[in-house]
């Protein structure tokens, strides 16, 4: 027999390996299907597995939680009354932020009286850092966990996943207090080209997976804006470094 159950919590490949790891291991359990794009698992079993049982497998995997089929019935009415433009309403937070990060580097441009390419493009390069790195470190673990599935060096090296926001926030730093800005640009170009070349190839495969620029609290979808950030990064970077 088999049971569809919605999974809240996934954000990436590797959390759907994870949950369908767990839900095998389950006694009773015979086959599991387990996809990000609907968040679901499909679950077969010979005999009646109680769902505590499966519940408490998928919450020992991480911070997911499963969810019984009433509860998917309800979650999918209010997921269709929700169907407008989805990936405007989930990239929101974004314009936002950047929105904001704007509007105060031209106040501490006015401040200054400083209206510089220079100094308009350090602030914004320093404040977005700093901000894109708080909400990373918001829950770096799930961070690291995301980043992993589609970041070229962090698929390799994992460990790059818990270093990189602790990077950024060292770059948005010096790029505040205008420190060294040879190296600091040097450094951004590498960092935003290396990662826009993991971001193009997951858009290239289509890939429905999760964007961790902002870290696994807000949930954004990896789009061609994600692609457009870490290559314009790496332009303003490029054009700090022949300013210089």
């Amino acid at each position: 027999m088999e049971h569809v159950y919605t999974i809240k919590g996934m954000h990436c490949e590797s959390c759907v390996e994870k949950i369908a790891c767990a839900l095998r291991n389950v006694n009773g359990v015979t086959s599991v299907r387990v996809s990000l794009n609907p968040p679901e698992a499909r679950v077969v079993v010979e005999n009646h597995v109680p769902f505590a049982e499966l519940q408490n497998a998928v919450h020992n995997a991480g911070k997911y939680t499963l969810h019984a089929a009433d509860e998917r019935t309800a979650m999918t009415a209010t997921g269709d009354q929700a169907k407008g433009d989805v990936s405007k309403e989930s990239l929101y937070p974004l314009v936002l932020i950047l929105g904001y990060l704007v509007g105060i580097v031209f106040l501490f441009a006015w401040l200054h009286r400083d209206f510089s390419h220079a100094f308009l493009m350090t602030r914004f390069m320093g404040g977005f850092f700093v901000v894109f790195s708080f909400f990373k470190l918001l829950d770096l673990l799930g961070f690291a966990d995301a980043f992993r599935s589609y970041d070229v060096v962090a698929g390799a090296v994992p460990t790059w996943g818990f270093v990189y926001p602790f990077v950024e926030l060292g770059l948005g730093v010096a790029y505040l207090a205008s420190w060294n800005l040879v190296v600091t640009n040097m450094i951004t170009l590498v960092v935003m080209l290396v990662g826009s070349v993991g971001v193009f190839h997951a858009l290239l495969r289509k890939r429905a997976i999760r964007c961790a620029c902002l870290g696994t609290v807000l949930n954004l979808p990896m789009t061609k804006i994600t692609l457009v950030e870490d290559v314009g990064m790496a332009a303003m970077a490029a054009l700090g470094l022949l300013m210089s």
